[in-house]
């Protein structure tokens, strides 16, 4: 489905390496480097850098202290081929605009791993042949924007194709292997009992090729969820799937586990507050857990009246919050203490009203970019659709541009 800023300074940094981290080096774009952490790989929220009104990283940065950011995601092409896109529709060969982030990210201090995969859309597992064209897809991601780190989103429905896991899998321990210390996370959907049939025919896969990443994470939203301790629970349960499909022993295990979490409102209607979050972050670290991570900061920030109506955004948490409070717990897995001081807040200005665009109608076809309303709100076709009614599904067709 489903990000941090001052630099890292000495102590912090000795700290971190004193724990086991491994320190890599990030180029930003004056030419300096800045020594950054795996913890902060492991602590990335997820960011669409191209859609769901990505919010100002820099920002985020100065607010609360976050250092990384895991941007999302790379697709194979809509059109069909083995090439590497950001969201289906801009090639990563051509990409400006990515590349402009990362880079102020970069020059703040900070660096990003990039999220292949996610829900919706064709993955390049499934569009490429065999794991080797597979990873030289991903290979140009990584060449392309000099990363540290990546994460493996294998979810619905890639995950119930067997030959496009494999692919997946595959193309992960060979960019391991060609790119040494490449920080590798393999993220899957959570269940009750830790994850469902499919995620662990993934983690079969993963045993049968011989490949182990840094962790495999679980996703504890969109399964009758509800709170912390049934996260807590999920992810106890995925620790003793862990130990029996790879033999590891409990310590081992967590030590190769991640958690994902969604806050505020998921897909579903299952509410994650800012206590749920640091109850996991509390199991978590007692239990050395490998990574502790969102989806998203773009949803980190509160709905407006109008937008807030009961529903799951893109955009904001339908949680009461300020805005940034669930990086910030991505900043204590890190191991660095948020800013103490709180910025003044930029009063929020009185919306106008903006006129509604033509009907919706289940009987129209829309191609990409027609603008609609429903529901007293406008909405932009992402691509081309009938009879999908706006808002249905957080990952169709439409894109909410607000009320109107």
């Amino acid at each position: 489905m489903r990000r941090l800023r001052a630099c890292l300074g000495a102590a912090a940094a000795v700290a971190l390496a004193a724990a086991g981290t491994t320190a890599l080096v990030a180029g930003n774009a004056s030419g300096a480097t800045t020594a950054l952490g795996n913890r902060w790989y492991a602590a990335a929220p997820y960011l669409m850098p191209l859609d769901n009104d990505p919010p100002d990283a820099a920002a985020i940065m100065d607010a609360t202290g976050l250092k990384a950011f895991q941007l999302a995601f790379v697709l194979a092409p809509n059109g069909g081929g083995c090439t590497p896109t950001w969201d289906g529709t801009a090639p990563v060969s051509a990409d400006t605009a990515v590349r402009s982030m990362i880079d102020t990210i970069r020059a703040k201090g900070g660096d990003v791993s990039v999220s292949i995969g996610g829900y919706g859309g064709t993955k390049l597992g499934q569009a490429c042949a065999d794991p080797a064209s597979t990873a030289a897809a991903y290979q140009q991601v990584i060449t392309k924007y000099g990363l540290r780190a990546i994460d493996f989103d294998l979810e619905e429905p890639e995950y119930e194709n067997t030959a496009a896991i494999r692919n997946e899998i595959g193309a992960a321990k060979i960019l391991q292997q060609n790119n040494p210390g490449l920080y590798v996370s393999v993220t899957t959907a959570g269940t009750a009992d830790g994850t469902g049939w499919f995620g662990k025919q993934m983690l079969l896969e993963a045993k049968s090729q011989g490949f182990t990443p840094n962790n495999f994470s679980i996703m504890p939203f969109d399964g009758g969820f509800n709170g912390a301790a049934s996260q807590t629970g999920a992810l106890t349960n995925f620790n003793s799937i862990l130990r029996s499909t790879f033999g590891w022993d409990q310590a081992t295990a967590y030590a190769h586990e991640g958690f994902s979490g969604m806050n505020g409102r998921s897909d579903t209607g299952e509410y994650f507050a800012q206590a749920d979050f640091q109850t996991v972050l509390d199991y978590a670290t007692s239990h050395n857990m490998d990574r502790f991570t969102f989806w998203s900061l773009n949803r980190d920030r509160q709905c407006t009246p109008a937008d807030n109506g009961g529903r799951t955004s893109g955009t904001c948490s339908s949680v009461a919050q300020n805005a940034w409070d669930f990086a910030k717990y991505s900043v204590k897995f890190a191991g660095v203490t948020p800013p103490t001081t709180t910025p003044t807040p930029t009063p929020t200005p009185t919306p106008t009203p903006t006129a509604c665009k033509t009907a919706w109608s289940a009987a129209a076809a829309y191609p990409a970019g027609t603008e609609v309303s429903y529901d007293k709100h406008n909405w932009k076709a992402k691509w081309w659709t009938q009879n999908e009614a706006p808002g249905a599904s957080q990952w169709g067709p439409w894109q909410d541009e607000g009320a109107c």
